[in-house]
């Protein structure tokens, strides 16, 4: 089964902005949710583990998850990719209003270090 798309053009806020005012991005289209009492069951039918062996496997990875995010980690999760605070269920929600949030920018204003040599990129950003 493939997944849909549309195209949408946006505005362009690159560095090529003023060459190219705006650009087409593919934007994919959902056809609905999954739910987690539904994954629970769909991995519990492919394995040994019960639903409820699953559930409090990912219930407790979604713990693991807060607390790693609060602490400002991207949590690498195998083939699955890269968790990082996006769009969160409700107790990461709690997290996003929990959460001290700094702009990087500010930060490397204070310590001076905005440039290449140090980490920094090109024109700063």
């Amino acid at each position: 089964m493939a997944q849909g798309y549309k195209l949408v053009e946006k505005k362009n806020l690159g560095r090529d902005a003023a060459e190219q005012p705006t650009k087409v991005y593919a934007i994919p289209k959902y056809n609905g949710y999954t739910d987690m009492d539904t994954l629970c069951k769909m991995i519990g039918a492919r394995s040994t583990v019960s639903s409820a062996d699953v559930k409090a496997v990912l219930d407790n990875l979604n713990f693991v998850l807060d607390m790693e995010l609060q602490a400002g980690r991207i949590v690498q999760l195998g083939e699955f990719g890269n968790f990082r605070l996006f769009t969160p269920g409700a107790s990461l929600k709690k997290t996003l209003k929990t959460t001290n949030f700094a702009s990087f920018a500010d930060e490397t204003t204070a310590t001076g270090t905005d440039d290449e040599e140090n980490g920094g990129t090109p024109g700063g950003v």
